[in-house]
């Protein structure tokens, strides 16, 4: 039986209050509901001397309009994101694949943006990591992925980043120096080890999302079972069509399979101004498929995570028609 290490959990009411104890605390981290965060300290891949919870700050949850576009607090849960009519399809379809119903009751939309990169050599027990020898995200001086290597490829393992990507989302970080606005694109880094730009002392406080007429949006995801697993792919794409029925607009972000979600920025430019006939569909999912490096750290093998990354974007293609 995994057990937490010992730690001191902190419950502020205000953000004031919570970026107070993150200061004074270079050991703290933040948590919400702590599904990630919590089972990666009884592995002792994290070991935060600190927790300070945002749980109790009011306004961090709910959906609401705003100018048009959706705001979506960072506490509100994959449950309520998944079911909401005001969300755009792509980011319901990314939380209700997260988990399994209970997860979902008390994940949250920022724990599930910020959650942590994964590698079949760290998210194993202490034990096993021992056995093997240290990687680099353990503080080892290798990757065992790709030893000749000087970079982590733990690979980025939200759900919801694809999908908000599409949309154009962005994110709300507040911290000690005031806040700041950066588009979700934008939030990570292609580092499995320091893979996002949010600082530690930063805690993101809001989601939101541009008005969306006429964007058709979805996500895919592959993962080993239908549910629960994290995802081994996950392909997030969004089209808008112009009057005479060809595509004006074109996104297509790639997850789970490189330390940050991965834009197909070459099938965008490929799509615009084409109609999505079935020809068109495989040729932009092969192009997608090309810059695809995968990796042995996840289930199933490389070569078959890459092949299925030309099916599942044709498949999302399919669903936009």
């Amino acid at each position: 039986m995994m057990r937490l290490p010992v730690f001191t959990y902190l419950t502020p009411s205000t953000l004031e209050e919570a970026l107070e104890m993150l200061r004074d605390r270079p050991g703290s981290a933040v948590v919400g509901a702590g599904t990630d965060l919590l089972p990666n300290m009884k592995r002792r891949q994290v070991r935060p001397t600190t927790l300070v919870s945002i749980g109790a700050i009011p306004g961090l949850a709910g959906i609401r309009r705003d100018a048009g576009g959706v705001v979506i607090g960072a506490l509100t849960t994959l449950r309520d994101v998944a079911r909401s009519g005001d969300v755009p399809r792509a980011l319901r379809a990314a939380a209700g694949s997260v988990g399994s119903p209970q997860i979902r009751n008390t994940a949250t939309v920022g724990g599930n943006l910020c959650v942590d990169t994964r590698c079949s050599f760290i998210n194993v027990t202490e034990e096993w990591r021992v056995a093997s020898g240290p990687c680099l995200k353990a503080g080892g001086d290798v990757c065992w992925v790709a030893p000749k290597g000087e970079q982590c490829w733990a690979v980025s393992s939200t759900d919801l980043a694809p999908a908000a990507i599409v949309v154009g989302a962005s994110v709300r970080l507040v911290g000690p120096d005031g806040e700041r606005t950066l588009p979700v694109a934008d939030l990570y880094r292609p580092d499995g080890i320091d893979h996002m730009v949010k600082a530690r002392n930063e805690i993101l406080t809001e989601v939101s999302i541009p008005p969306s007429a006429g964007l058709r949006s979805t996500y895919l995801k592959l993962r080993r079972r239908r549910a629960v697993d994290f995802p081994i792919l996950g392909v997030a794409a969004a089209l808008r069509y112009a009057e005479d029925g060809t595509i004006e607009k074109a996104r297509i972000v790639l997850g789970a399979i490189a330390p940050a979600p991965l834009r197909a920025g070459a099938t965008e430019e490929f799509l615009v101004g084409r109609r999505l006939t079935p020809e068109v569909v495989e040729a932009a999912s092969r192009i997608a498929a090309l810059p695809v490096r995968t990796f042995d750290n996840a289930d199933l093998g490389s070569r078959y995570r890459k092949w299925m990354a030309a099916t599942f974007v044709a498949r999302a293609l399919r669903e936009l028609e």
